[in-house]
């Protein structure tokens, strides 16, 4: 595993969603190493290094947790984008949302996220999930090489790289 500064990717909208999480990885020794983006086109500019994160140093990060339900680009849109793209499709995506509706299940994961965790309400509940993600996710898995050269693409989003 790379351990860059910027390990984990998490995009939420809700200050108090992004907050909770952000302690409970800090609790798991993630502290400093979490970029937050509150919608869908700031994670894709953070992915894709622009508009206010093209001088943003470090490597794509070893993981993203992604919430569904947001403004501007939904998670599903961001899933499909970083799938679809040579430059993003191998960086893990882990859905971390509030909706437990089969229909989000499916279309997340024909989307081509890696896991969906709905968020418990009890935080001890969500700690415990957050423990796991992090076992899991950035000291057992490989992640795989990144890629150096990515073509561009025109997307609906704009040309992306």
């Amino acid at each position: 595993m790379s351990k860059n500064a910027d390990a984990i990717l998490l995009v939420e909208d809700n200050p108090d969603d992004a907050e909770l999480t952000k302690l409970a990885l800090s609790r798991h020794g993630l502290d400093g190493r979490v970029t937050h983006v509150s919608d869908g086109m700031q994670a894709l500019d953070y992915l894709y290094r622009r508009n206010g994160f093209t001088n943003r140093s470090g490597s794509n990060p070893v993981l993203v947790l992604l919430d569904l339900k947001m403004p501007l680009l939904d998670g599903i849109g961001v899933l499909r984008e970083i799938k679809g793209s040579d430059l993003l499709h191998n960086i893990p995506v882990v859905v971390l949302t509030s909706s437990t509706e089969p229909s989000d299940l499916l279309r997340a994961y024909d989307a081509g996220t890696n896991a969906y965790i709905a968020k418990p309400t009890e935080f001890s509940q969500f700690l415990s999930a957050m423990k796991h993600v992090c076992e899991f996710w950035i000291n057992i898995n490989q992640t795989a090489p990144q890629t150096v050269n990515a073509t561009v693409r025109n997307t609906g989003f704009g040309d992306l790289i």
